[in-house]
């Protein structure tokens, strides 16, 4: 194999963060490692808080519509069997995974479900436009006070803030005032490499670059290093950009992306058509284009619901959908390998240009509906009044009305050793912002602003 691609033989590794206690060393389960993963990720307060974080519509009424909880569940469902599909074929072609590291085809499943559970994690609240809300505080005048002290790439973090990296910073980082076993969650190194789309640090911004995972930043500079240890274990390629820490994808990380942009293409467009902001026969016309089915077909259903047949179609398109991008990947493998290949692989399917409708049609009809609008709109004033309340009880504790919102930050957000830099105490102050939901985010607001009191009883 050539030297500038990488080998399944390291990308696919049980090795997770390190430790001395033998009490927290890996056993030999019958779940495997990865699985392993998979159960951590659910039973982690972070992922619990998804089930009140916005997908489509901001604190949505209907019970039906998506919340993030379940946009990545199925997210997950279908990067299982993106994964297990490719790993069947990959063992095919690289028999000695299942000789000299007993790699199993469940196993590509299990990482690519595990870091498909987990791609939204450190999503804070009100959806992208919360990631929007915070990098305007961090641009503000308000902000400029607590950011003297910060390197480029520190501001650029917070200017540009990055829901992506705020993720892995939840699966790897621990609380000095919880415990002190570090790590996090200890997640194997593939797959906290297969969650991480974009491999960079958040300078330098590459302006018009066309390789996808150029576009974002995966990991704030607390995590700088901890990103390049699973990095060069696993030999993911380095790019040559300087002294910054860039690399080509983990190739799993583009089925991610793929169960990603599925999920959300076709799901969100359900939500949209049940929630009356797309015209069913419209939204119905454009499902069955991507199914192509011959004029003759005649199908043994009869559906006396739209709802019902929109569920139909929606369970066929991912069906077809893939199988296609499985397909895809395996013809691009060597050049994924090589780092060649950086695109996302739902651009090459057959029915791009009815996803790209379907996409057109929800940015028009349900990203930009006048309530969704409404309420991202507010949700700017209640993350920015939010962290200019934190920021100023961190910093500027003398005063007694700080002291009191002090109070009310949990203590692992605040308490930090003295040698904390200042940038540490700001992310750390980021970190309880983007961890609460909607619903928690909105309260905090009015009770410290004082348009609501909270109840004694």
């Amino acid at each position: 194999m050539p030297q500038n691609t990488t080998s399944w033989s390291r990308l696919i590794s049980k090795k997770r963060f390190e430790t001395n206690d033998s009490r927290y060393s890996s056993d030999e389960s019958v779940r495997g490692e990865f699985q392993r993963d998979y159960d951590r990720i659910v039973f982690s307060s972070a992922f619990r808080r998804l089930q009140n974080k916005t997908q489509v519509m901001p604190m949505p009424e209907s019970d039906f519509v998506h919340t993030r909880l379940t946009h990545s569940l199925e997210a997950s469902v279908v990067g299982r069997s993106l994964g297990r599909i490719v790993g069947k074929s990959i063992l095919e072609r690289h028999p000695e995974l299942t000789g000299e590291k007993n790699i199993q085809e469940a196993d590509f499943g299990d990482i690519v479900a595990a870091a498909c559970l987990a791609h939204d994690i450190g999503n804070p609240p009100f959806g992208h436009s919360g990631e929007d809300a915070i990098s305007a505080y961090f641009q503000s005048e308000g902000a400029q006070p607590f950011l003297n002290n910060l390197t480029d790439t520190q501001l650029a973090d917070l200017h540009r803030f990055e829901g992506n990296a705020a993720g892995f910073r939840v699966l790897t980082y621990t609380y000095p005032a919880h415990c002190n076993l570090p790590g996090g969650l200890s997640l194997t190194y593939t797959t906290l490499a297969t969650f991480t789309k974009y491999p960079k640090e958040s300078l330098p911004v590459i302006a018009g670059t066309r390789n996808t995972s150029e576009k974002k930043y995966g990991f704030f500079q607390t995590e700088k290093a901890w990103f390049n240890t699973i990095a060069q274990e696993l030999g993911l390629l380095k790019k040559a950009n300087g002294g910054e820490v860039f690399y080509n994808r983990h190739p799993l990380a583009f089925l991610v992306e793929a169960a990603d942009d599925i999920c959300y293409r076709i799901i969100d467009f359900e939500d949209g058509l049940k929630l009356g902001l797309v015209p069913h026969q419209q939204g119905i016309a454009l499902l069955r284009q991507i199914l192509g089915d011959a004029p003759d077909r005649v199908s043994s259903l009869t559906f006396y619901d739209w709802r019902e047949e929109i569920g139909y179609l929606r369970a066929r398109i991912i069906g077809k959908l893939i199988n296609e991008t499985a397909q895809i990947f395996l013809q691009h493998e060597q050049d994924i390998l090589a780092g060649t290949y950086d695109k996302p692989l739902v651009n090459e399917l057959s029915c791009k240009s009815v996803l790209d409708e379907i996409k057109s049609l929800s940015i028009e009809l349900i990203y930009r509906n006048k309530p969704v609008l409404e309420i991202e709109a507010a949700g700017f004033e209640v993350l920015g009044g939010l962290l200019d309340a934190c920021m100023k009880a961190a910093f500027l504790p003398q005063s007694k009305h700080h002291r009191k919102i002090a109070d009310l930050i949990p203590p692992q957000f605040l308490k930090l050793p003295e040698s904390a830099s200042d940038y540490e105490r700001i992310i750390h102050i980021t970190d309880y912002v983007t961890s609460l939901t909607d619903q928690a985010a909105l309260g905090l607001y009015r009770k410290i602003k004082g348009i609501e009191l909270p109840r004694m009883y």
